[in-house]
């Protein structure tokens, strides 16, 4: 037992000295890359971003429109809108609201009377 709590010992030695090791070298990387005009690298386990289609079009419409107005000044521009409306909301009438639910009044009577005859 001795033996193998050593031999872990000396294992987890090991691996701090070989992770000290890494960041030395990711040190040293990153000064000849910066020294090189590489810049700082874009790490591969980043998420990359998803923007839907909608999104874009909107964020290119507003770009435009803040590169017209630094051409032209200070003068506010009116972009058309090219992407489709959003539908509004549809609400439902008074009337229509007490024909749905006197019908489900009925359809319900209909059921508890179903089942009033097969108890």
């Amino acid at each position: 037992m001795g033996n193998l709590s050593s031999a872990l010992q000396q294992l987890r030695v090991e691996r701090r000295q070989a992770q000290l090791q890494v960041e030395k070298l990711d040190q040293a990387i990153s000064v000849i890359e910066s020294l090189n005009g590489l810049g700082v690298v874009q790490q591969a386990n980043q998420p990359v971003r998803i923007i839907s289609q909608a999104s874009r079009r909107k964020m290119a419409q507003a770009q435009r429109a803040r590169w017209a107005r630094a051409r032209n000044g200070s003068q506010p521009i009116v972009v058309a809108k090219t992407t489709d409306p959003v539908p509004s909301k549809r609400s439902m009438s008074a009337a229509a609201r007490r024909k749905i639910a006197a019908f489900q009044r009925a359809r319900w009577a209909k059921v508890k009377a179903q089942q009033k005859k097969a108890a």
